[in-house]
């Protein structure tokens, strides 16, 4: 029977719609293909993010309209210098040593040959290194009190003098600021929970509950070191560069939210250029834009930051730096969920040619005076990144596929990845921020949780001041230790003499530097 023309208008039609949506599908498999392989490598592989290749990622291509990357001047260099100590001697030189000299007697020492007494014609030396486990002491203030005899006998009044000890930490407990302090590096800085804590103590017939724990560790937050805290905050907001970065945290007792509920811990810290090394820790119920919007209210500088929508309605005075290392992860993830064969000749492999030239010369400019790097960016990184998103506008590469959306990704950060170019002080990443994320990532999966609002508000003043001290080269048991110390025995304290850079602090609670 012969088909009429509306019959294969018709036909044709159902193709066509059966090929679009055919192609379609095609491309949501491909697109779960590479999520299900993507989470796969994120359960099970290595979360390294070297670049593979080496070299070749300087080979950008020949029709790309891109300036040639300088080639690596060589000279010989000769030079005389002290001989330096083996490693084992540089890790034992600050530790103190004990001795044990084994001699022999004078009968021993007796020549089996003639019966003469031998001389000592040398040592042999081994070492070995002494663990002393902490031990735990009660400590008893007794204060004395006095009075005057002659008085009881004739006066109507009895001068009474008591001697004054250091007044508690916390009144009524047993807790010190030794004790208080070991406790919360303990857990903030090793990521050691309370409740092993609880067990670790006991093991030495020390009953502390993790209840007690988390109370002692709240108390000395809230009555002496949050002032601390606010100080640091200040002088955060001083510096002209700043990172930032937030993450999920799980708080059981927020008014009137379940306890499944996300809460994030928001993380600010200075960047390379900053006068000072600051660390700040900030809990918070939600992930929205008023958050940091309050935080940085009234600073004016960079901040650098991941691609999340809500640092990109801040006030004008602050200008926000992009990220490239979460540009060039989009791309590694694709390369990685490729066969090797395939790998060299694709579009991903393009992209990290562009983006890991651009890692090559910040490493070349690392050394450079912010006016001179910003100065070499310009004639040298400029081009790269410019070519680099003129590949991708002009790639086409389907919105919905691993690559479009790695492309769409760049592309829609352009604006913020580009103010690298404004100033010399900023960093092609916000590596300094997920550096510091991490310490309370990993605590996170041994303490899983805050019981209340409370104990996180004391968790990010914890985190704050251990954090910022490890940046300052501090003990951060010792400095906490010192801290709760000085300010548990003082009405009028100088905050400004306990900072983390203070040459007023004591030695003994500085890291030393090794030569």
């Amino acid at each position: 029977m012969e088909k009429t023309a509306s019959t294969v208008t018709i036909e044709r039609s159902a193709y066509e719609s059966l090929s679009r949506e055919n192609a379609e599908l095609k491309v949501l498999v491909e697109y779960y293909k590479h999520q299900l392989l993507l989470s796969k490598r994120r359960q099970f592989g290595s979360s390294s993010e070297k670049l593979e290749g080496g070299s070749e990622q300087l080979n950008l291509f020949e029709d790309a309209p891109v300036a040639p990357l300088p080639e690596a001047e060589m000279e010989e260099i000769s030079y005389t210098r002290k001989k330096q100590k083996g490693k084992r001697e540089e890790d034992l030189s600050g530790l103190p040593v004990e001795r044990t000299d084994y001699e022999l007697s004078e009968l021993e020492r007796a020549c089996p040959a003639c019966g003469e007494l031998m001389r000592d014609i040398g040592v042999s030396t081994r070492r070995e290194l002494k663990l002393i486990p902490a031990k735990v002491v009660v400590v008893e203030h007794t204060a004395h009190a006095y009075a005057c005899r002659n008085c009881e006998r004739t006066g109507t009044e009895v001068p009474i003098v008591k001697a004054k000890g250091p007044a508690p930490l916390i009144s009524g407990s047993l807790a010190s600021p030794s004790l208080v302090a070991h406790i919360a590096v303990q857990k903030y800085a090793n990521g050691l929970p309370l409740y092993r804590l609880e067990t670790g103590f006991r093991y030495d017939d020390v009953h502390i509950s993790r209840q007690t724990m988390a109370n002692w560790v709240i108390t000395c937050s809230q009555r002496y070191l949050e002032a601390v805290y606010e100080r640091l905050k200040e002088y955060l907001l001083e510096q002209s560069t700043l990172h930032a970065d937030e993450t999920m945290v799980q708080v059981l007792r927020e008014s009137g939210r379940d306890a499944k509920t996300k809460s994030y811990e928001w993380v600010y810290r200075t960047g390379l250029c900053s006068r000072r090394k600051i660390t700040i820790y900030e809990y918070r119920e939600t992930r929205s834009q008023e958050h940091p919007k309050a935080f940085l209210k009234g600073y004016e500088g960079l901040l650098h930051t991941d691609g999340y929508q809500v640092y990109h309605n801040l006030p004008p005075g602050i200008t926000v730096i992009g990220c490239w290392a979460h540009v060039r992860r989009r791309f590694e993830q694709i390369i990685k969920n490729m066969s090797r064969g395939k790998r060299k000749d694709s579009d991903a492999q393009t992209a990290l040619d562009y983006i890991g030239a651009l890692f090559v010369l910040e490493k070349k400019f690392a050394d450079l005076t912010p006016e001179k790097r910003m100065a070499a960016r310009l004639e040298e990184s400029k081009p790269v990144s410019d070519a680099f998103f003129a590949w991708a506008a002009g790639l086409g590469a389907l919105p919905k596929s691993p690559l479009g959306d790695a492309i769409g990704y760049a592309l829609s950060q352009k604006k913020y990845l580009e103010n690298i170019y404004l100033d010399g002080r900023a960093e092609i990443t916000n590596n300094r921020a997920e550096r510091s994320v991490k310490p309370f990532v990993m605590g996170r999966k041994a303490w899983l949780f805050s019981n209340t609002p409370a104990g996180a508000k004391a968790s990010s003043v914890m985190y704050s001041i251990i954090e910022t001290a490890k940046e300052n080269g501090l003990h951060p048991y010792r400095y906490l230790e010192f801290l709760l110390t000085v300010l548990s025995n003082s009405t009028t304290s100088n905050l400004e003499a306990m900072l983390p850079w203070s040459q007023a602090l004591p030695d003994e609670i500085r890291i030393p530097v090794k030569s």
